[in-house]
């Protein structure tokens, strides 16, 4: 394109950009071009506010960006301080929780003197919906060492039965829970002189989470709702741990087969601390 037939259109943006101006200045009141201008008010005034509302047009959007984007970043502080809090909370409820395990396992030791409690975490499970093993954070350098013949009793914090150590490496032990049908306890009715059965682990109940009572003597006078405990023989288990309630009698043919149906004290599934009774 040639300098020549640039020139008009030089010219008419150089003309159209000095009316704007123009125009933007003589709105203002009490300045030289508004007084100058004010006979072409009635021509000007139209395009003064097609230009002013246009100018409001543009300065209303850049404020209500800046303010969604303030509002935006408002909402991800919350966010962050709301996830911050709950984080809080779920660690005070768990620090309260474990507090209240604490205190009661104080009483425990009162009620266990002559056995030193040694309180230990749930690290695994085994897989499925009942578990044969627990796995805990003590070991062998807690001073458990686990033979044929020794081994320790494990209960919860309000001296319910949870099962036997099973085996230890260094820093961790292995649960057998009162629900493997590998566990056998001797037991009694918590009563005074309550008949000695045997509070068994099954393997056709365990995924119920119950237990088998067998060897029932047949002068016991055995109910649904009876409390079972540890009877305290074999050495393993001290006398008066609660094992659990009974919640169904199966009558036999011979009164030496009588078997009772038993639902432990401790929930198996939500258990997460416990306590191995090592003897002094």
């Amino acid at each position: 394109m040639s300098r020549n037939s640039r020139s008009p259109l030089y010219f008419v943006v150089i003309v159209t950009i000095g009316l704007i101006v123009l125009v933007i200045v003589s709105s203002f009141p009490g300045s030289f071009l508004n007084q100058l201008s004010s006979p072409f008010s009635v021509v000007l005034e139209p395009v003064q506010k097609s230009i002013l509302s246009v100018t409001e047009l543009i300065r209303t959007g850049s404020s209500a960006v800046f303010e969604g984007a303030r509002i935006r970043s408002e909402n991800e502080t919350l966010r962050l301080e709301n996830a911050t809090l709950r984080n809080q909370v779920t660690q005070l409820e768990e620090a309260g929780r474990q507090y209240e395990e604490l205190k009661t396992a104080l009483q425990l030791k009162d009620k266990y003197d002559r056995y030193e409690l040694i309180g230990g975490r749930l690290m695994t499970r085994e897989i499925g919906d009942w578990f044969d093993v627990f796995r805990i954070d003590i070991g062998i350098s807690d001073g458990l060492t686990v033979s044929e013949t020794e081994s320790y009793a494990v209960v919860d914090a309000q001296s319910r039965l949870v099962g036997r150590i099973l085996s230890t490496d260094t820093t961790s032990a292995k649960i057998l829970p009162v629900i493997h049908e590998g566990f056998a306890v001797s037991g009694k009715i918590d009563s005074v002189n309550g008949d000695l059965l045997r509070v068994r682990g099954d393997y056709d109940l365990k995924d119920q989470g119950l237990c088998m009572v067998d060897q029932i003597p047949m002068t016991a006078s055995l109910h649904v709702g009876d409390v079972l405990v540890t009877s305290g023989l074999g050495g393993i288990f001290p006398a008066g741990i609660e094992i659990g309630e009974i919640i169904e009698i199966r009558e036999a043919l011979s009164v030496q087969n009588r078997q009772a149906i038993l639902r432990p004290s401790v929930d198996m599934q939500n258990v997460s601390v416990v306590f191995v009774m090592k003897g002094q």
